[in-house]
C-alpha cells in the first residue's frame, strides 16, 4: 500500500503536497489549523479521485491506481507508455537513417546502365539504347524533380538527397540517350531547361533564399507541366495501339491552366484549393511511378532488347526505394509510401521478372532478391507497429491508408 501512495504521490501537484511559504510562519493558531485541513480534505480529494488523475496523466506516464490492486505493479517496473516512448524513438531514429542509407543505392542506380549505354555507343550499338525508353525516363526525372519540392516543404532532408540525385543520375541517362538518338534533340533541349532551373530554385528554397512568390510560380509551373506531360507520356507508351497524338497533353495543359489561373483569382473554393493542392503531390509520384510502367511495357513490346536493361540498375532500385517504406510508414505519408513501394515492386523487382522470364539472370540471383525483399517488408511492418505500440502489423496499414 505505501507503494501505491508513493507512486500516486507523483501525480499529486506540488501545491496540494507542500505549504506555502506565506502561511508557514504566520503566529495565528486559528490559521494553521485552518491550513492543516485544508490539506487533509485536498488530499482525501486525490486520493479518491485516482482513477481520474490515472486518466488525466494517461497520455504521457501511466500511474498505477493506488485503489485498483488488479492493476497494482511494483514502483521499479517501467511504465509501459514509457517503454513505447524508447521503441517510437528508436524507430524514428533509425527509419530516418534507412532513409538516408538510400543514397548510396541511388548514388549507383544508374551507374550500371550508365556504363552499359557507354559501351555500346563506344561500340556504335546505338540501337541497344532502344531498351531504355527515353518517355519513362523523362517521367521518372520530372516526378524527381517534383519531388525534390514536395519534400523540401516536409523538410525531409534525406529524401530530399534521395530525390536529387535520382533527377542528376537519371539526366546523366537521357543524355546518353540523346546522344544515340535514342530521344529526340528538341524534347532534350526542353528537358535540359527545366532540370537546371528546377534544381536551382530547389536549392534557393532550401536554404530560404528564394521569394515566396516565385517559389509559388514554380510550384504552379510544375503542376501544370507535370500534369500534361503525365497524361501524354502516359498515352505516348502504347502507341502503336493508340493514335499518335499530342491532344491528351493538350486538353489537360490547357484545364490545368485555368486551375491554377482561377486558384490565382480566389475563384475557387476551399475544397477545390484543397484538391488542387493535393493534385500537385500526387502527380509528382504518378510520373515517378510511370517510370516502372514504361519500362516493362517495353520489355513486353520488345524482348530482344532485354539485354540492353541492366540487373544490377534494377535490384539497386528496388533496394534504394524499399530503404525508404519504414520511413514512409512510421511518419504515415500514403503518397510517399505508395511512390516508394511502387518503384520497389514494380520498377525493381518487376523487370527483374522479366530478366528472370527471358533468362538474363540467374534463378539463385532472383530467388535472393525476392526472398531478401519480402523480408525486408515484413520486417518494416513488425516494427512500426512496435514503435507506435499496435497490436498488429495490419494496424500500421490501415493507420496509413485511412488515418489512425
Amino acid at each position: 500500500m505505501a507503494g501505491s501512495l508513493l507512486l500516486l504521490g507523483s501525480s499529486i501537484p506540488h501545491h496540494i503536497c507542500r505549504p506555502s511559504n506565506r502561511l508557514s510562519f504566520s503566529s495565528d493558531p486559528r490559521i494553521h489549523a485552518q491550513t492543516r485541513a485544508n490539506y487533509k480534505l485536498q488530499f482525501k480529494e486525490v486520493l479518491f479521485s485516482s482513477h481520474s488523475v490515472c486518466r488525466n496523466y494517461n497520455n504521457k506516464l501511466k500511474p498505477v491506481c493506488s485503489l485498483d490492486s488488479q492493476n497494482a505493479q511494483p514502483i521499479t517496473q517501467e511504465p509501459v507508455e514509457l517503454k513505447r516512448g524508447k521503441d517510437f524513438e528508436q524507430w524514428d531514429s533509425t527509419s530516418a537513417k534507412f532513409a538516408a542509407a538510400a543514397n548510396l543505392p541511388f548514388l549507383l542506380l544508374q551507374l550500371p546502365q550508365i556504363i552499359l549505354n557507354t559501351q555500346n555507343l563506344l561500340a556504335g550499338n546505338n540501337s541497344a539504347l532502344l531498351a531504355v525508353p527515353w518517355l519513362g525516363m523523362l517521367t521518372g526525372l520530372l516526378g524527381n524533380l517534383s519531388l525534390v519540392s514536395y519534400f523540401i516543404k516536409k523538410m525531409e532532408t534525406e529524401a530530399v538527397v534521395v530525390q536529387t540525385l535520382g533527377v542528376l543520375s537519371t539526366y546523366v541517362v537521357i543524355l546518353q540517350l540523346a546522344m544515340g538518338e535514342a530521344m529526340p534533340f528538341p524534347q532534350f533541349i526542353a528537358t535540359s531547361i527545366v532540370v537546371a532551373s528546377g534544381l536551382v530554385l530547389n536549392f534557393m528554397k532550401y536554404f530560404n533564399f528564394l521569394n515566396p512568390e516565385i517559389w509559388h510560380i514554380w510550384e504552379d509551373f510544375i503542376l501544370v507541366v507535370g500534369l500534361s506531360t503525365l497524361s501524354q507520356v502516359m498515352w505516348s507508351t502504347f502507341i502503336p495501339y493508340v493514335p499518335n497524338t499530342v491532344l491528351p497533353g493538350a486538353i489537360v495543359f490547357v484545364s490545368a491552366v485555368i486551375a491554377v489561373l482561377m486558384s490565382r483569382m480566389g475563384k475557387l473554393s476551399e475544397k477545390g484549393v484543397k484538391f488542387l493542392g493535393s493534385i500537385s503531390g500526387w502527380t509528382a509520384t504518378l510520373l515517378f511511378m510511370w517510370m516502372g510502367v514504361a519500362q516493362m511495357w517495353t520489355n513486353l513490346l520488345n524482348p530482344d532488347n532485354i539485354k540492353g536493361l541492366s540487373a544490377v540498375s534494377m535490384l539497386l532500385a528496388m533496394i534504394g526505394n524499399g530503404l525508404m517504406i519504414p520511413r514512409a510508414l512510421f511518419i504515415r505519408d500514403f503518397m510517399w509510401f505508395v511512390g516508394s513501394g511502387w518503384g520497389s515492386v514494380f520498377y525493381g523487382w518487376g523487370n527483374l521478372i522479366c530478366l528472370f522470364c527471358l533468362n538474363s539472370i540467374s534463378k539463385e540471383f532472383f530467388l535472393a532478391a525476392t526472398l531478401s525483399f519480402a523480408a525486408w517488408i515484413g520486417l518494416s511492418f513488425w516494427k512500426d507497429a512496435q514503435a507506435h505500440g499496435l497490436s498488429s502489423p495490419l494496424t500500421s496499414l490501415k493507420e496509413l491508408v485511412f488515418g489512425p
